[in-house]
């Protein structure tokens, strides 16, 4: 690809990496990396604990079965919102200032929730909660992708995504523990500690020098920046493609697992727990893997074999009942479905400027989240009308929709220096 000095939205991938980069992390590197993969365990953390507590604030708050699940549904409202919202103030003031406003907000009004005296109120301070939880994961991407050297860039970001899984393994061991004894307000008190972590972390950071480097240049506005020219604009619908499917798939198999172990193979709710929870270790190994590979060989072919992995995988998996074989395997399938949330990162914060960086990240990945929040519908209409087998099956081919959207629509930004 040729620069084009006339078009501020061209995507990194115009400048080539510069030979004199350093190659190694720096400490303030690790501190960004930190403080991003924190706040996204807050994330997890946050969501999780709430799934589990719903019956018991149901009970307390006299709740409907609807009004439960309106708290999760304007939770998530809130952190679509949040995240337009905070990642285009980030590209405009700063990676760590606006994280600092998104962790207050955020911290202020879970600690709110714990003194909620009925469904109204407690659903403001869920929504508002949300909005502050939204900007966490777009704007830690950019940081960490701004603050590591372009070689180690891919495996920065995965580290940020396995925060997620972090914090939802952290809320699983906890939640039934403490649970029973400080109740569901000294809970969300709890979750406050993560979010006061966070703080902590980033008040000792500075604005990673890429970003000062573009302050007091006319940035432009920032969504505009994301379909500029047809360039940005092809990349932009293959990156909204990618997010999509990575949630549709992730919800839609996640959602209905333990269900389909149960219902389809007979298991126990301890067994169905365990296999489960194998899944996501392997989820952790894919993130993990899917970042190193990518600073090795290319984002583009590791997307490509996480995508043909997740295709076999998902197939092989529904036509499996041996239930050793099934652990293992949903281990492997865990591994190719998710494991490709460890590159989004990188390749977003390389396809865009700094203008507008923490706007994609949030903006496209929000964009892919709403479409997958489809995936338990999709998956649970097609267990009725056919089966579950059928119905994980057939998740199968949004796979290939996948590849082929990584094969046509996706630049290589491998290395490439952030502008």
């Amino acid at each position: 690809m040729e620069a084009n000095a006339e078009a501020p939205a061209a995507p990194a991938a115009a400048i080539p990496a510069s030979p004199g980069l350093p190659e190694r992390a720096s400490p303030y590197a690790w501190k960004a990396l930190a403080g991003s993969a924190i706040g996204y365990a807050m994330d997890g953390f946050d969501l999780l604990i709430l799934g589990f507590m719903l019956p018991a604030i149901s009970v307390a708050l006299s709740l409907s079965t609807g009004q439960s699940g309106a708290l999760v549904t304007w939770t998530l409202i809130g952190a679509v919102a949040g995240g337009i919202l905070f990642g285009a103030l980030s590209d405009r003031y700063g990676r760590v200032r606006v994280l600092t406003w998104t962790i207050v907000l955020f911290a202020v009004f879970t600690g709110l929730c714990a003194f909620a005296q009925g469904f109204w109120d407690l659903l403001v301070y869920r929504t508002i909660a949300g909005i502050g939880l939204g900007g966490e994961f777009g704007i830690g991407m950019a940081l960490a992708a701004e603050a590591w050297p372009a070689s180690k860039r891919a495996r920065a970001s995965s580290y940020v995504a396995l925060g997620w899984q972090a914090g939802v393994l952290l809320a699983s061991l906890l939640t039934p523990l403490l649970l029973p004894h400080i109740g569901w307000r000294g809970m969300f008190l709890l979750g406050v500690v993560p979010a006061l972590v966070a703080w902590v972390v980033r008040n000792k950071l500075h604005e990673p020098e890429v970003f000062v480097r573009s302050s007091g240049q006319d940035k432009g506005n920032a969504f505009r920046l994301l379909v500029a020219d047809a360039r940005t604009a092809r990349t932009s619908l293959g990156i909204v493609v990618l997010c999509a499917v990575q949630n549709f798939g992730y919800y839609g198999i996640m959602i209905w697992l333990p269900t389909y172990l149960s219902r389809t193979l007979g298991f126990s709710l301890t067994r169905s727990a365990l296999w489960t929870s194998v899944t996501i270790m392997g989820m952790m190994v894919g993130v993990c893997a899917f970042g190193h590979l990518a600073d090795r060989i290319g984002r583009k072919p590791t997307f490509l074999i996480f995508q043909a992995g997740a295709v076999a995988m998902v197939l092989a998996y529904a036509r499996m009942s041996d239930p050793l074989t099934m652990l293992w395997a949903g281990a492997a399938m865990g591994m190719f479905v998710n494991g490709m949330i460890g590159g989004y990162g990188a390749l977003i914060s390389e396809a865009y400027p700094t203008a507008a960086r923490a706007t994609a990240q949030n903006v496209l990945f929000n964009i892919g989240r709403a479409v997958g929040g489809f995936g338990p519908v999709a998956v649970g209409a097609l267990a009725t009308a056919y089966s579950f087998q059928v119905a994980i099956a057939l998740l199968a081919s949004i796979y290939v929709l996948d590849m082929l959207a990584t094969f046509f629509l996706i630049p290589e930004l491998k290395g490439v220096e952030l502008e």
